[in-house]
């Protein structure tokens, strides 16, 4: 068994959320029609690489997004509530267009001061930095030398993928957003020290099918996709 531990990230398909471009957070959101066309894309991506282990987020969006790269593998899924997305608090269900007038502060803390993020009801951006942290620390324990697939959701993922990079949550703002069906492979070795092979790659979809590339609320900048 090789000694080296590799974890496939994926971020959800394109979920009615993203469409209608409200905070989805824990929201439990159906995928769009658009995010099914993903979908055939991801699991066509996946249908050649060879993965012992599949582990999603329980919510429907990730489910969905699971159940397409597993399509060619019929592997057991393992549900796992700790990857799941950041609790918005009072921001879920509320439209991005109308958050800045509604929630000026904190606005100002998600676009301009990210890591100190926090709303009424909600979970702080640290909270969630340390729930990823440890929860795919436990993952990369439990399945040394073997290769894991790992769904999940765009601030989670963002999260510990800034701890991956081997930065502090204050350079949050610095890993852009994953378009949706991103893909991210990290691997670790005996120490279970992150090593980042490539990064929110979404090579599988044309521009068509992009999410990030025709929303409202991001703009594209230096080969990153950021808030606006």
């Amino acid at each position: 068994m090789s000694n080296t531990t590799k974890i496939y990230f994926i971020r959800h398909a394109e979920a009615m959320g993203n469409v209608n471009e409200f905070f989805q957070g824990r929201t439990d959101c159906e995928v769009s029609e658009k995010g099914m066309k993903q979908l055939d894309c991801l699991a066509e991506r996946f249908k050649d690489i060879d993965f012992d282990v599949l582990i999603s987020s329980p919510l429907k969006r990730t489910v969905v997004t699971a159940d397409a790269v597993n399509r060619y593998h019929g592997l057991d899924i393992i549900y796992d509530e700790r990857l799941v997305e950041i609790n918005g608090g009072v921001w879920e269900g509320v439209k991005w267009a109308d958050i800045p007038r509604l929630y000026p502060e904190e606005y100002r803390l998600w676009t301009s001061e990210m890591s100190e993020f926090h709303v009424k009801d909600g979970e702080s951006m640290r909270e969630i930095f340390a729930r990823m942290k440890n929860a795919v620390e436990s993952i990369v324990e439990k399945y040394r030398g073997r290769t894991v697939a790992v769904v999940s959701h765009g601030c989670a993922l963002r999260n510990y993928l800034c701890y991956a990079m081997g930065n502090d949550i204050e350079k949050l703002a610095e890993v852009g957003w994953a378009d949706n069906t991103a893909v991210s492979l990290v691997e670790y070795d005996d120490e279970l020290t992150p090593k980042i092979i490539f990064r929110n790659d979404a090579s599988h979809l044309s521009d068509e099918l992009s999410t990030l590339a025709h929303s409202n609320w991001c703009r594209y900048e230096d080969d990153e996709y950021k808030e606006a």
